[in-house]
């Protein structure tokens, strides 16, 4: 029997992307789910699938019978950001979140993010691989350079020293402020920019790349970063976004 959503008051909706994860989306909301249960969180799972081969549309709806889940099924493959946008279009909560489908990202960091949100009274809470305590598992030279590069790129834009990174917390109303453009994968730095973010987190966590399926990090898309930079780039000179108070989170 499908859970019945409609009357639950959730603490957070995170928004999951999938693109050909037939093969782990079943483990990834059985852990998100338990994360959730752990900590005492009403959550629930937005899975926007865009039209895989593979059918994870299709397993994900399944899915949405055992847990709070919803899937948003689009036509075909329309960029990470834009799903993470059309999921948040859809979720019921006050706090919004995002994280990849291939369990890169460890569930249990959300509990983290949303209790960090709420005791430190920020707009936004980023998931870091750059500071005190964050690390990078099974990355490839090369990805791994590419990745410091981007954040190091975006320095002058946010303080946020993960700025690229894919899991994230966000208030509703700040990110129903912004007017996202870049389609692509860093719709995390799109949203501090072009949001009404005034204050900003990061937690580190531990990052381990995956391990089955095909990375969708491609040059094509490092090329659309880029462009995407020389966009916001330009904002800023405009004064189109203010920089956001930086809360550290004290060391545990």
């Amino acid at each position: 029997m499908q859970p019945n959503t409609h009357d639950v008051e959730f603490d957070l909706s995170l928004v999951v992307p999938t693109y050909n994860e037939r093969s782990g989306i079943a483990e990834l909301a059985a852990a998100v789910f338990e994360a959730f249960r752990s900590a005492g969180i009403a959550g629930e799972l937005i899975v926007v699938d865009d039209n895989s081969p593979d059918g994870t549309g299709a397993v994900a709806d399944r899915l949405s019978r055992q847990y709070p889940l919803r899937v948003v099924h689009r036509p075909r493959k329309l960029g990470l950001g834009s799903a993470v946008m059309s999921g948040f279009r859809v979720a019921s909560s006050p706090v919004l979140g995002a994280m990849d489908a291939d369990l890169s990202h460890p569930p249990e960091l959300l509990p983290r993010l949303l209790t960090l949100m709420r005791d430190l009274q920020v707009d936004a809470v980023v998931g870091s691989r750059y500071i005190p305590g964050g690390t990078a598992h099974n990355w490839p030279i090369r990805r791994h350079a590419m990745s410091r590069l981007g954040c190091l790129l975006a320095r002058p834009l946010t303080p946020v020293r993960d700025a690229t990174s894919g899991v994230f917390l966000i208030r509703r109303e700040v990110a129903n402020a912004a007017s996202v453009r870049a389609g692509g994968f860093k719709i995390c730095l799109e949203l501090l920019l072009r949001g009404q973010v005034r204050s900003v987190a990061e937690a580190p966590y531990d990052f381990v790349d995956r391990t089955t399926g095909s990375s969708k990090m491609t040059m094509r898309e490092a090329v659309h970063y880029f462009k995407q930079l020389l966009h916001l780039y330009a904002l800023k000179l405009r004064g189109g976004c203010p920089r956001p108070r930086y809360v550290r989170v004290p060391r545990r």
